[in-house]
């Protein structure tokens, strides 16, 4: 039952009819305004830092970018390779790295949710230093984010395994002939489900970066807007300011 305008309660300086409607009363009652302004940031910078590496501004491409036309290349440089064995062995690296990192995540996303279920220790954690009480619901919303970003993450994971996969088929189908009509063309659909495949692995990454600075909402909105920011950071230099960006952007 929503709550009713003889009943308004307050996110901070926010009244909670501002979002009446939109979420349950019992959420409402257990929301900040910090706490909106917090959680609006971290959807925000994670879906900006997809954006901003995926679609970098002309004259300064990110990594991921780089990258991108290292894996043409490498496709390239494929037809013309008799011995294809290490190019096996590296699609074979990639799917088990993503495999690796697909089985971290939905390990994860159980730990998360068992915490969900239970929140004592958390509660009895925040009683020793001293913290203000939290209720059990505050606990769990404040978990949420962090369960979300992993399955996210795991669903990346998993899709960017399977595109890999296909990849190593189109790469097999390729003629060991390069002058054969049909190598070119199969060499560049391989080089483009190589770089879906890459850019799913990102996100999945991006995902579990986030979902960690997430977990800064347990000691409060300011703490998670500060992770956000310190994780956000990390991501722009590592894609735009990095000696590796540095090393693929040299022609």
């Amino acid at each position: 039952m929503l709550a009713s305008d003889a009943d308004v309660t307050y996110c901070g300086s926010m009244p909670a009819t501002v979002l009446d409607g939109f979420l349950p009363a019992t959420i409402l009652s257990a929301l900040r305004w910090g706490d909106v302004l917090a959680l609006l940031l971290l959807v925000a910078a994670w879906g900006a830092m997809g954006w901003v590496t995926e679609h970098p501004p002309p004259g300064r491409p990110s990594v991921t970018v780089l990258m991108s036309q290292v894996r043409r290349e490498w496709m390239r440089e494929f037809l013309t390779r008799d011995n294809r064995i290490f190019d096996a062995q590296i699609m074979a690296s990639l799917r088990q790295g993503t495999s690796f990192f697909a089985s971290t995540a939905i390990l994860a996303v159980g730990g998360v949710l068992a915490l969900i279920g239970n929140v004592a220790p958390l509660a009895g954690l925040a009683e020793e230093i001293g913290r203000e009480e939290t209720t059990a619901l505050q606990w769990q919303m404040r978990l949420l984010p962090c369960a979300l970003l992993l399955t996210h993450a795991f669903l990346k994971f998993v899709w960017s395994n399977r595109v890999f996969g296909y990849c190593s088929v189109m790469m097999a189908a390729i003629p060991t002939d390069p002058g054969d009509p049909r190598s070119a063309p199969r060499a560049s659909r391989a080089a483009e489900l190589n770089i879906r495949a890459a850019y799913n692995f990102n996100r999945g990454l991006r995902s579990m970066y986030y979902s960690l600075a997430s977990l800064g909402w347990l000691a409060g909105p300011g703490v998670l807007a500060v992770a956000v920011a310190v994780v956000t950071a990390m991501l722009i230099g590592r894609e735009f300011a990095s000696v590796p960006h540095d090393i693929l952007a040299e022609r």
